[in-house]
């Protein structure tokens, strides 16, 4: 059940939409194309096995780690108040 102006199923396509865009994105983010034996932030030898597990990989597991730090939101503000629209 909606409310408002709202259709019925609005909320779930928002929540799903909000889904999607995530999975894109992390998609969008996992190497690609060909990989580096040396990490291209700190110059140490990427190890076989995680060259092996993540094909296209271009960083070491700590650079990763710093790289991961970093939290990317989506740009998309799908809450219906008037509040978080003004934020």
């Amino acid at each position: 059940m909606a409310g408002g102006w709202s259709r019925d199923g609005a909320v779930q396509d928002q929540i799903e939409d909000t889904v999607n865009d995530a999975v894109r994105g992390a998609r969008a983010r996992m190497p690609a194309g060909e990989g580096l034996e040396h990490c291209e932030e700190c110059g140490e030898v990427i190890p076989i096995r995680r060259r092996e597990a993540l094909p296209g990989v271009r960083t070491c597991v700590p650079c990763q780690g710093e790289r991961d730090k970093t939290v990317v939101h989506s740009q998309i503000n799908r809450r219906g108040s008037k509040d978080s629209q003004l934020r």
